[in-house]
C-alpha cells in the first residue's frame, strides 16, 4: 500500500531563508495564505504535475498551487482542455474547479524571494514530493514543468538528472514511472514566446496517449 502523503506543518523551518521570507509576507499581507502550499487533486491521480515553488501573488496568496497568476490561468485551460479538470477556473480556490485523474504539487513548497529557491531549500524540500510520488497509488506518469522541477523530481526517483536531461516535450522513464518535461507554463516564458498554448497542449496530448484508463 502506498504510504501517507507527508506534507510540511504551518510553520516549517527547514529552511531557515524561506521562514523569514513567510514571516515577512504574513506581516505584510495578514490575509494571504502565507505558509507551504498544499497539493491540490485527488490521490487516484494518474498524473502528478509538479511546478517550481508557489508565487507572490499566486498560489503564496491563495494557498492552491498555480492559482491566482497568469501560470494558473494557462495550466488550468490546458487541464480543462484536455479532461483534466472539470468546472470554471476563477482564480480562487472557491471557484469549485476539480481535477480529474490529475493532482499538482511543488517542488519548493515556501514561497522564495525573487522566485529563486536555493539548491539546499530545493533538497530539504524533496521528502515532500517523495511522499507524493510514493503515495499515489494510481500515478503512471509525472509531469515536470521547468528544469527545477525536473531536476528534483529526478533526484527523488533515485537517479541523476545527467542520465535523464531536461527538455521541452522530452519523455523519460524510470521505474515504471514516465517522467514528461515541458517548460514552465510562466508569464516571461508565454511572452517571450519560448513557450506557446498550443506547444504547452502538446505536450499533454503527447502524455494523454500514454496513460492507461483509471
Amino acid at each position: 500500500m502506498p504510504s501517507p502523503i507527508n506534507a510540511p506543518a504551518a510553520d516549517c523551518a527547514l529552511c531557515p531563508r524561506l521562514a523569514a521570507f513567510r514571516a515577512e509576507q504574513r506581516a505584510a499581507f495578514p490575509a494571504w495564505f502565507n505558509a507551504p502550499v498544499p497539493s491540490f487533486g485527488p490521490r487516484d491521480a494518474r498524473l502528478l504535475i509538479v511546478g517550481l515553488a508557489p508565487g507572490l501573488k499566486g498560489a503564496n496568496r491563495t494557498g492552491r498551487p498555480f492559482t491566482g497568476d497568469y501560470a494558473g490561468d494557462l495550466l488550468y485551460a490546458t487541464l480543462l482542455e484536455h479532461g483534466l479538470a472539470q468546472g470554471t477556473y476563477g482564480a480562487d480556490p472557491a471557484d469549485g474547479l476539480a481535477l480529474v485523474g490529475c493532482r499538482i504539487t511543488n517542488a519548493v513548497r515556501c514561497l522564495p524571494p525573487q522566485n529563486k529557491p536555493t539548491g539546499p531549500e530545493i533538497a530539504a524540500c524533496r521528502p515532500f514530493l517523495h511522499g507524493e510520488l510514493t503515495g499515489l497509488p494510481a500515478l503512471q506518469a509525472v509531469l515536470a514543468l521547468g528544469r527545477i522541477a525536473h531536476d528534483s523530481v529526478i533526484r527523488t526517483l533515485g537517479e541523476r538528472p545527467a542520465h535523464h536531461p531536461f527538455a521541452h516535450g522530452a519523455q523519460h522513464e524510470i521505474g515504471g514511472l514516465i517522467v514528461a518535461d515541458s517548460y514552465h507554463c510562466s508569464r516571461y516564458n508565454t511572452q517571450t514566446g519560448r513557450l506557446t498554448p498550443t506547444m504547452f497542449s502538446a505536450v499533454f496530448a503527447a502524455l494523454a496517449g500514454r496513460l492507461q484508463p483509471g
